[in-house]
């Protein structure tokens, strides 16, 4: 994975920041539609650990539904780009723990329960085109049943080690496992803390093909999805006595 330079992922999340901090500390679910019900832990998430932690009297932190904003922005290429659509997809439903003396957290993010193209979303983005409700919807299907394989891959996971915070932007060890693949990079974040919140705000960039996802190409390449494409995340965990 490549994560976007130091400087420039500083830039970008200060502004975010500053937005943020100027909407007085507004949480991601106030963007959001309604709360859905909490999803079922994957098999094997390590509930236990964050579970002996507390039982030890370290804090741990919850991340509940609606209290992540992970949006992902995927581009049109080729030389026929123009007929197709850039596209926003978006999970407000990740969940997990963090143990912030531990400098760990894991996370899970249900993939059945992403979202494509929100309007507002796509505003933010910069995005000039606008799809359909069809393309919208078969752009939506295509993902989960061909990209994403929910069935068999129900959940992307998300395990954060060594954070450094002692500079602004923080560093983190964040792994990746999506379709059975796992992949790790040293990723910059800007972190908050309040009296019973910590919060993670930050970009990245990622390849489809480093999940072994084969880019949607038609007509030898001339429409077809770029292979990299942006992350951001604005996710907050709140105190919690135990998992």
């Amino acid at each position: 994975m490549k994560a976007m330079p130091v400087a420039a992922i500083a830039r970008a999340v200060v502004v975010a920041l500053a937005a943020v901090l100027a909407a007085c500390g507004s949480a991601p679910k106030q963007q959001a539609a309604p709360e859905a019900a909490p999803a079922r832990a994957p098999q094997g998430f390590p509930v236990d650990v964050y579970e002996r932690l507390a039982a030890q009297g370290e804090a741990v932190y919850r991340v509940g539904p609606a209290d992540a904003l992970v949006v992902l922005t995927v581009r049109r290429g080729g030389s026929l780009g123009r007929l197709g659509h850039d596209h926003v997809i978006a999970s407000r439903s990740m969940q997990g723990f963090v143990a912030p003396a531990q400098g760990r957290a894991d996370l899970y993010m249900p993939l059945a329960e992403l979202t494509v193209d929100e309007p507002a979303l796509r505003t933010e983005a910069g995005l000039d085109t606008q799809p359909t409700a069809s393309d919208i919807e078969g752009t939506r299907t295509n993902m989960q049943d061909k990209v994403l394989r929910v069935q068999e891959f129900p959940y992307a996971l998300v395990q954060v080690r060594g954070v450094d915070a002692k500079t602004q932007p923080a560093s983190a060890n964040v792994s990746i496992t999506l379709l059975g693949t796992t992949r790790t990079s040293t990723m910059p974040l800007i972190l908050v803390t309040t009296q019973d919140a910590l919060r993670a705000i930050g970009m990245t960039e990622l390849k489809q093909s480093e999940f072994g996802i084969a880019p949607f190409s038609l007509l030898g390449g001339a429409l077809q999805v770029e292979d990299a494409f942006k992350v951001r995340f604005d996710i907050r965990a709140r105190a919690s006595m135990s998992p």
